[in-house]
């Protein structure tokens, strides 16, 4: 989920709401660590109900504060009231239900074989929580991304502190407000502010740290927890590639590419699209289809769509007006390109046969342009994405069952679909995460508990069966009988026993 610089506080408007004091002011005695320390010490945390209480208050605090939610992101993004409800509160609650049914299954202990070397005995996997583990979240989905690990935390048995993005001050404040309110707060904390103050939570020593964000910030969080040797989970992104074939029902696949990338916060999202891959022969049919869906569901004047986000702020705007306005990509629009610095807008556009070693093919884009390279023969596709990063998503749009089979067993990314954009987000059986430079780790449904637990090998045994080859004095014949009962073979142990092996 590369959210770009945390920096962008910087902006005017963040610094008006965001007032914060001075780093050295920052002490960590003013953070709540010990406290929450305290309450994991208790075991509070670790008990079914308490899991389930906590669970159940998020999902009191959702429906109670929906319109609230709204507005706070109708503020911070002006995000258009469907996609928050869609993609914020009811995936969040959805998390939180799918939690409370799994949960007893999820903390049950995993029986698990043993072997003839510690015969007889019995053996078990135990789940347990890892203890405090903190909580950076994003600017661009803040209450999903906020709380979604939250669940997982909470779920594992885990103290929170969540520190929520200042680039989103309106959640932000709101999301301090609410989880004061609802949750238990012995357990549970929100640490609003800015760099300063995820600067002093860093410096802190927590049993994990949750990070969405960019890479650049993503190295800070590593390092400062490779200090305490603290795990960590870092939710990061990437250019995620749409390979177009021409064999498609093109009519499906523009409206699935336009939800997933301007229907999905204007493009300011980790998994939507960054750039379309297709043959020359197809890109004019791509482009003018591209354009009919675009005006049907944005009109002709997309800067005043009401189902469009705005950019974030002024510095975002500023990243991807230079992206714009760079010499490599200037004549290529063959659409949109429209601003309007005042209201934070830029509408949809489309620019076709960028060169790939332009500013806009070298950074995540994270906003609503589309560039669309070319190839001469699709399978051309895999080799300009396997040449850079590995992405956070890759889509694929075909009917050819070979080039989908080569799509999945060629293409390294965190997440991969075939005929759509983004939805494979919203499956929480399957893990969210990325790999290489799009992240670190996995979550959603169980893999959002397992990513808060610490899976603690468990082997019973009693006082019978006491073998006395594994004692000194050594001899050869211990030796040949130990060789054969680690190697679990029974025919080996009778050879041993023999003295023929």
């Amino acid at each position: 989920m590369s959210t770009h610089d945390e920096s962008d506080n910087n902006d005017t408007k963040h610094q008006e709401n965001n007032k914060k004091k001075p780093f050295d002011a920052v002490e960590p005695s003013s953070l709540p660590l010990n406290e929450l320390r305290s309450t994991f010490a208790s075991g509070k945390t670790r008990s079914y109900e308490w899991r389930v209480s906590q669970l159940n208050a998020l999902i009191k605090l959702t429906n109670d504060h929906e319109q609230q939610i709204i507005d706070a992101l109708r503020n911070d993004l002006d995000k258009p009231p469907l996609e928050t409800v869609a993609y914020e509160i009811a995936m969040l609650k959805n998390s939180c239900k799918v939690a409370l049914k799994q949960l007893k299954h999820w903390m049950a202990s995993e029986k698990v074989k043993t072997s003839l070397a510690t015969f007889p005995s019995s053996a078990e996997i135990v789940s347990e929580p890892l203890g405090v583990v903190l909580v950076i979240s994003a600017w661009n989905y803040p209450f999903l991304l906020s709380l979604d690990p939250v669940i997982g935390a909470i779920a594992a048995g885990n103290a929170v502190v969540l520190k929520p993005s200042e680039i989103s001050p309106a959640s932000s404040s709101l999301l301090a407000k609410l989880l004061g309110e609802y949750m238990d707060n012995s357990s549970i904390r929100v640490v609003e502010g800015a760099v300063d103050e995820t600067s002093a939570l860093l410096q802190q020593k927590w049993d994990k740290i949750f990070y969405t964000g960019n890479g650049r910030v993503g190295r800070i969080v590593m390092a400062a927890a490779a200090k305490h040797l603290t795990p960590v989970v870092l939710e990061l992104g990437g250019k995620s590639p749409v390979i177009v074939d021409s064999n498609i029902n093109l009519q499906v696949a523009i409206r699935r590419i336009i939800a997933g990338k301007w229907g999905c916060n204007n493009g300011q999202a980790c998994i939507s699209p960054d750039y379309i891959i297709t043959t020359k022969d197809y890109a004019p049919k791509l482009v003018d289809a591209l354009k009919i869906g675009l005006e049907k569901f944005y009109g002709k004047n997309q800067l005043e769509s009401k189902d469009l986000s705005r950019i974030v702020n002024s510095n975002h705007f500023a990243r991807l007006t230079k992206l714009l306005d760079d010499d490599k990509v200037s004549g290529k629009i063959v659409y949109g390109g429209e601003k309007d610095e005042s209201k934070l807008r830029i509408s949809p556009t489309l620019l076709l046969d960028v060169p790939r070693d332009s500013l806009i093919m070298s950074e995540e884009i994270f906003g609503p342009l589309l560039p669309i390279l070319t190839v001469d023969k699709l399978e051309e596709s895999f080799d300009v994405i396997n040449s850079g990063p590995k992405p956070l998503a890759a889509y694929l749009f075909t009917t050819n069952k070979k080039l989908k089979e080569r799509f999945v067993m060629t293409v390294s990314a965190g997440g991969l679909a075939v005929n759509d954009t983004a939805v494979h987000l919203a499956v929480h059986t399957l893990p969210f995460g990325g790999v290489g430079e799009s992240g670190v780790g996995s979550y959603h449904g169980k893999f959002s508990f397992d990513a808060f637990s610490h899976k603690k090998a468990v082997l019973y045994r009693g006082f019978m069966g006491d073998a006395s080859i594994r004692y000194p004095p050594y001899t050869n014949t211990k030796m040949r009988l130990l060789k054969a009962l680690i190697g679990g073979g029974i025919l080996g142990i009778i050879r041993a026993l023999f003295g023929l092996s």
